[in-house]
């Protein structure tokens, strides 16, 4: 019995310390939330505005930036015929960064496992960049908040992205796909708890000034400070 007693008390202390770190984790991440990063000082009142947007599906966030703007093409780095069958009218390009084995054997919801869950959450994996291409249409109110960001703003978006890239390149993995308007490419860096698919978009618009929380390991924590999208 004391022998059992000891056993008990052990699984208590460590249930309650499972309990208290995740508490701890979401308690600092909202109030971060709170207490958003300043945008850029410099960025003037008016001038030329490029428009962008960070999408989410209510866990997962993605920058979707202009398919080509201020200089940036990106066809060139990710031709649209590398999807199954890009919109013909695509006018949009969207980033998302997450765990390999996550993004690639997880399409839904009901494929996730423990083992998987739990390979993401220590950063057991490699990591891949999911890109789409899409047509204006495809953009909607309450899952798109939209971005007004400078040429200057929005190169440094555009570097964001790029550094996710090994050796700057972009490389297709042969035949993943979630649809038809969507492929993935080798990316760098590991995806675990305290860098997931958020932390990048976050990272990224911090790095353009955007301002946004100081730690986005949640969407919400994305896009409390951003302006929804109201279709035109």
């Amino acid at each position: 019995m004391p022998a059992l007693r000891r056993v008990l008390r052990v699984l208590a202390w460590g249930a309650g310390a499972l309990l208290a770190t995740a508490a701890l984790y979401v308690g600092t991440a909202a109030a971060l939330m709170l207490w958003p990063a300043r945008g850029d000082p410099s960025v003037p009142a008016g001038g030329e505005r490029i428009t962008a947007f960070v999408v989410s599906n209510g866990v997962h966030t993605d920058l979707v930036l202009p398919l080509q703007a201020a200089g940036i093409d990106w066809r060139r780095d990710f031709p649209p015929s590398q999807a199954r069958a890009a919109p013909a009218d695509a006018a949009w390009i969207g980033f998302g960064w997450g765990d390999r084995e996550f993004y690639l054997n997880t399409p839904t919801w009901a494929d996730l496992t423990l083992r998987r869950a739990l390979g993401a959450l220590v950063g057991a994996n490699p990591s891949l960049l999911h890109v789409s291409w899409l047509a204006t249409a495809q953009l909607r109110p309450g899952s798109t908040w939209q971005l007004a960001l400078t040429p200057a703003q929005y190169a440094r978006l555009v570097a964001h992205v790029r550094a996710s890239l090994p050796q700057g390149r972009a490389v297709p993995i042969p035949g993943a796909h979630y649809g038809t308007d969507d492929a993935f490419y080798e990316a760098t860096g590991r995806y675990h708890l305290f860098e997931t698919c958020n932390t990048w978009t976050g990272r990224g618009l911090r790095a353009a000034g955007v301002p946004v929380s100081r730690w986005t390991p949640f969407d919400l924590n994305v896009t409390w400070s951003l302006a929804p999208y109201a279709t035109p």
